[in-house]
């Protein structure tokens, strides 16, 4: 098995729980701020911001040529193609159906380790497919539209590129020590650039940047969503992987979403099923609870 860095127990969850309910804002933010513009141009603005809060501390000097284009690449699949995938299957889905078929994520993450392991956690698979029910418990309310099977395929896509780029940093970063006196504070604006590189490749051929005009309302809201909730967001989370079980950090992907139905009622004044969210938050609880199980017992 791979090491975990940093502390053990409870405390290796608090940076996936403290960028989910970051990300549960952003969803609200999004839909009632940036209506109109053009996601492409979104996704490579976030990306960007995101990278200028790290350059500041980017020390790339002794990472060496292969870890350095491994971290680009890591960003340009996690955040670069994970936006192409997911900002065009908006062309195929309603919204709605976008946000219920991410719901899959925890399912890739914990095939993903248990390939590059070479072994096959039924702890950590049955955790994840607990996760992807209770999310679908909370999400799930009618078929696809007929375009949907395109859009489907693209989310997956999104989806993949997600968990591939999380799986990937972890194990760089467990396996691959740093050089003295280095953190991941000052290797990660190269996932950020990475991202950046690969976002901006599709919106050459799909944004018209001289449309691309906002107020200054969702410039404000653009800074908080790129320089917060992607900046230090994707880092929060790529930090807490290194720290956490592949089951967690599998469970953990599908956090953001009853702490998003509950930002939205609470802060924004809308309205959900409170009956779907109670069993959405008691199957992901018990998810949880079956990857930080004690094992002691069966050692016994």
């Amino acid at each position: 098995r791979l090491p975990l860095l940093g502390p053990t127990g409870a405390l290796r969850m608090i940076y996936l729980v403290l960028v989910s309910l970051l990300w549960a804002f952003s969803f609200s933010l999004i839909k009632g701020r940036l209506a109109g513009l053009d996601p492409s141009a979104i996704a490579v603005v976030r990306l960007g911001l995101a990278a200028m809060v790290f350059i500041p501390w980017l020390r790339p000097r002794g990472l060496g040529t292969p870890f350095t284009l491994r971290l680009l690449a890591i960003g340009g699949v996690q955040f670069g193609l994970m936006y192409v995938c997911y900002l065009a299957a908006f062309a195929h889905l309603a919204a709605y159906e976008v946000a219920m078929f991410t719901i899959f994520t925890p399912l890739y993450v914990a095939l993903f380790d248990g390939a590059l392991e070479h072994r096959w956690p039924r702890r950590a698979l049955a955790a994840a497919a607990l996760a992807v029910l209770g999310a679908a418990a909370l999400k799930w309310d009618r078929g696809l539209s007929p375009d949907g099977l395109l859009g489907f395929l693209l989310v997956q896509g999104s989806n993949l590129a997600f968990a591939a780029g999380q799986v990937a940093y972890r194990r760089l970063r467990l396996t691959s020590a740093l050089p003295a006196g280095r953190t991941d504070a000052h290797i990660f604006a190269l996932p950020y650039l990475g991202g950046v590189g690969g976002a901006l490749i599709f919106s050459l051929f799909a944004t018209t940047w001289a449309d691309f005009n906002p107020t200054d309302a969702q410039w404000l809201t653009l800074l908080y969503l790129g320089a917060i909730a992607s900046g230090l967001g994707f880092f929060g989370w790529n930090l807490g992987a290194t720290r956490s079980s592949s089951g967690t950090l599998a469970v953990a992907n599908n956090l953001v979403v009853p702490l998003a139905v509950i930002v939205a009622l609470v802060f924004f004044g809308e309205q959900a099923d409170l009956p779907r969210l109670f069993i959405s938050a008691v199957l992901l609880s018990a998810a949880l609870a079956l990857v930080e199980w004690p094992k002691k017992k069966a050692a016994r």
